[in-house]
């Protein structure tokens, strides 16, 4: 990594002889921000976790559902 590299929040904030810096971050990170923004993107999906909302429907999470599911 180079010298002029800061280290934030396990991800990379570097430095050059560019106008912008660039942020490095793990694969795993990424596509998990990619995820994020696919959800969010998806209108119909929002709505159907508002109305969960309203309707104290039971929230899970992904490890506890794969689990229930047997995955």
């Amino acid at each position: 990594m180079s010298s002029d590299a800061t280290q934030i929040y396990g991800t990379y904030k570097t430095h050059g002889t560019h106008e912008s810096g660039w942020v490095t971050i793990s694969t795993d990170e990424y596509e998990s921000m990619v995820r994020t923004i696919e959800v969010l993107s998806d209108k119909d999906l929002m709505e159907q976790i508002e109305e969960g909302k309203c309707d104290n429907v039971k929230i899970m999470d992904f490890e506890e559902l794969a689990k229930e599911l047997g995955i």
